[in-house]
């Protein structure tokens, strides 16, 4: 395999081994965003390196916060709620609509200017649904398309709390306006259609902020008397980045490999549950807590899969997971149909339609559909498909390039998928890990 601008993945050895993967991404934003705010120093400890949390960690230190970095560690000297100062310059956000989407809500309360910029991908996606409802909690945001488009510039005001009705499920929509609800006047209440995941409620809860949560609304009361102080957290291994190791192990005969310490909060697990329903193997072994969220050791053997229905009820709990379980559907037996994904047009690509794409130029059967797709799995009885080797695109995008990854392991013959220095915004050393598994396996055989 090499690594530059492309990936080459030669098949014909299965997955074995034990494994840590990087620091949860959503966790590790939030970290760094609650311990800036901490008053005192916090260690966020096992952090993911991406590029993503990196960006963020530079916005905070452009914002006046000294960040100490080391390869597993970040020194944070928080300033308390207040003691954030105007940047000198525009903040780049890099490609993570978590953090530009989070800062914005806490930079929307603030009492100086700031802009919020991104690459290309994250000025082409959706902002308007944290600048309107933080308009209407009193913030001044101008942008592109009237605010709908990054660059975002932020001239902070004193903000008033207000009862939003989200249309969307979303962590990012509910953790911006509970971050802007923080500096505001008043009590903030968000309800989403369903429950998004809870990282920003747990970790409000291990700082000791007081939220409250009935269904699917959550409340805040703003200008708390509360001040947190700094503490370690613990950022839990990333099921998201796990999930490309489970599939593989899952789909790749005579695959046994065990992910260690992986976040199992169970807004998150919905890629469990689906793999299971399909049929996978997955023990789950030593479970414990870390910084608020549960986490457990995986252990995947590798087993024929069969299609399910995915539904927009698992949608919120999968909506990362979409690519690399389009891969296992693609090789299980039988019929995958997925629903209710509108929301994975407009992630760093269209995820719908870059996943038919190089899935269809691998040899799977895939029927795309406006709000998800119909996957004709090629699995026979007894035993795996196999996808068909061939050079792919990762449009941009992450969790694409991975996916074909494991999914090029179950082919013939060699895949190659181009432009993969993407990999880097969410797992910097994905290649070295998924060779560490080959390498196992060669040992063992």
């Amino acid at each position: 395999m090499t690594m530059a601008a492309s990936m080459t993945i030669q098949p014909g050895r299965p997955l074995k081994g034990t494994i840590s993967v990087p620091g949860d991404k959503s966790v590790t934003h939030r970290a760094i965003i609650l311990t800036a705010l901490a008053e005192g120093v916090s260690t966020v400890s096992s952090y993911c390196r991406g590029e993503d949390c990196l960006n963020t960690m530079r916005a905070f230190q452009a914002l006046g916060v000294r960040i100490e970095e080391s390869p597993d560690v970040l020194q944070v000297y928080g300033k308390g709620m207040w003691g954030l100062t105007e940047p000198t310059a525009p903040i780049d956000c890099g490609n993570s609509g978590t953090g530009i989407r989070l800062i914005t809500g806490v930079l929307a309360g603030q009492d100086f200017f700031s802009v919020l910029t991104g690459d290309d991908s994250i000025r082409r996606r959706p902002m308007g649904r944290v600048v309107k409802p933080l308009r209407t909690m009193g913030a001044t945001i101008a942008g592109r398309k009237g605010g709908e488009l990054a660059p975002l510039a932020i001239t902070g005001t004193r903000l008033k709390g207000i009862a939003y009705q989200s249309p969307v499920s979303s962590a990012q929509v509910k953790s911006s306006l509970l971050l802007a609800g923080l500096f505001s006047d008043g009590l903030t209440t968000i309800t989403e259609p369903r429950l998004s995941r809870d990282h920003t409620e747990r970790m409000f809860s291990y700082f000791g902020i007081p939220f409250r949560r009935e269904g699917c609304s959550v409340s805040i009361e703003g200008r708390p008397a509360v001040r947190w102080a700094g503490k370690p957290v613990l950022v839990p291994g990333d099921l998201s980045a796990a999930a490309f190791f489970i599939v593989g192990a899952a789909i790749v005969p005579g695959s046994d490999v065990t992910v260690r310490t992986v976040g199992m909060n169970p807004t998150r697990t919905g890629i469990l549950d689906v793999l299971r329903s399909m049929g996978a193997h997955i023990e789950v072994l030593n479970p414990r807590e870390e910084a608020g969220e549960p986490v457990a050791d995986l252990r995947v053997r590798s087993t024929p899969l069969h299609g399910v229905a995915i539904g927009p009820e698992l949608i919120p709990q999968t909506i990362d997971e979409f690519p690399i379980l389009c891969v296992a559907a693609a090789v299980a037996e039988g019929t995958t149909t997925i629903t209710g994904a509108e929301e994975l047009r407009v992630k760093e690509s269209d995820r719908i339609a870059t996943m038919a794409a190089e899935l269809r130029a691998m040899g799977a059967r895939i029927e795309e559909r406006p709000d998800g797709m119909v996957i004709h799995g090629l699995g026979q009885a007894g035993r795996n498909g196999r996808l068909t080797g061939t050079t792919s695109s990762s449009h941009g995008d992450h969790r694409v390039a991975m996916s074909v990854a494991i999914g090029g392991l179950t082919a013939a013959t060699s895949t190659v998928i181009q432009d993969t220095a993407c990999i880097d915004t969410s797992f910097p050393r994905f290649e070295a890990k998924l060779l560490e598994l080959l390498t196992e396996s060669g040992k063992s055989l």
